[in-house]
């Protein structure tokens, strides 16, 4: 086993209960075998899945627990048969996490590994200052130069999910009306894909500044599901409705105001997670099947294929640093999160202080 420092201590933001306050203080270090690596971190996202892990609609391996999946950082140690990184690379460490023995892994989708393990869920993830990553030259994707520790956050888990979502898993073409039920992370991120692909994205939310956050990303209309109904609006700017709609929140209320805004042979995607109160959606089966609309789940993305997303933030054609609203401490990443209950946060918020 490697121990980075020689107090044996780190700094983190630890959940010691379920809906309580995160607690800042020292832990031990991270250790890891010959296959692993440990990270300094230097970026780290708030995502609504880690409010999802606060409440327990996701369960994690134990408490404490040290949250967080959407972070980049430095090498700091390697095990001695990781053979693709060494001390001092900068990398993006995807959520999606395979053990790269397993068929889906062999396939090429780490995400739906069939023994998947995800930092900040099943082991101690992203709010702390090191991480120790298992299946490194697997589970480890380089990020170059071009882009900062920042944008690199900020393509965590939303941005990605999002991107692998639409581009494919649904497909989107050029020309097609992308709808987008949900202007959160994920709902951004689809929106500022959809558009740099080609697509024309309308944003459906009920908060205005989330609306007006997703016009400049790309969004080419707005609707507010508060003073309007959305399904009916939406058919009526495309004369139709969307060829591809895009659930990115997760209630019963989005799911099916998506489902029935998409016109003949639409594709929905269904990227939002359900709350531990909301797991089932009563589907309007016959709609589905008359007008012949395909449903798409889609989880996080494969390691894969991170080198083409990649390449395209690299280049400035995707920017996912756009949707960066705030720059936080470690201190205020709890209560960052214990903001999302009420759907306050607006925008990527970023832990870039330690």
């Amino acid at each position: 086993m490697i121990k980075v420092r020689k107090d044996g201590k780190m700094k983190a933001a630890v959940m010691e209960g379920l809906r309580q306050p995160l607690v800042v203080r020292d832990v031990p270090d991270p250790v890891i075998d010959v296959k692993g690596a440990i990270i300094r971190v230097e970026a780290n996202g708030v995502c609504r899945s880690d409010w999802h892990a606060w409440m327990g609609d996701i369960e994690v391996a134990s408490l404490p627990f040290v949250l967080g999946h959407e972070f980049v950082g430095v090498v700091e140690e390697a095990g001695k048969e990781v053979k693709r990184f060494k001390k001092g690379d900068r990398v993006i460490v995807p959520f999606s996490q395979g053990d790269g023995t397993c068929p889906e892994c062999l396939a090429g989708h780490h995400n739906i590994c069939d023994h998947s393990k995800m930092p900040g869920f099943h082991y101690w993830g992203g709010y702390g200052r090191y991480a120790a990553i298992p299946n490194a030259d697997t589970n480890l994707v380089e990020l170059s130069d071009d882009i900062s520790f920042e944008a690199g956050a900020s393509i965590g888990c939303r941005f990605m999910t999002a991107y692998y979502g639409l581009i494919e898993q649904a497909k989107v073409r050029p020309g097609e009306w992308v709808a987008v039920h949900g202007c959160g992370g994920v709902g951004l991120s689809a929106i500022h894909i959809a558009s740099a692909a080609g697509a024309i994205p309308i944003a459906v939310d009920i908060m205005p500044e989330k609306l007006a956050l997703a016009k400049k990303l790309g969004a080419a209309h707005a609707i507010n599901s508060k003073e309007q109904n959305a399904p009916q609006a939406i058919k009526e700017l495309t004369k139709g409705g969307a060829h591809v709609s895009v659930d990115a929140l997760g209630i019963s209320d989005t799911i099916l105001n998506a489902l029935l805004s998409l016109r003949k042979r639409g594709r929905h995607l269904q990227l939002g997670i359900a709350s531990s109160e909301n797991k089932m959606t009563a589907l309007p089966t016959d709609y589905i099947v008359f007008k012949q609309i395909q449903f798409i789940g889609s989880l996080g993305m494969p390691a894969p294929y991170y080198p083409t997303m990649l390449q395209l933030v690299a280049a400035g054609k995707l920017n996912p640093g756009l949707l960066v609203t705030k720059r936080i401490s470690i201190e205020e990443a709890g209560k960052e999160i214990e903001a999302m209950t009420e759907f306050q946060t607006v925008g990527a918020s970023i832990v870039t202080q330690w």
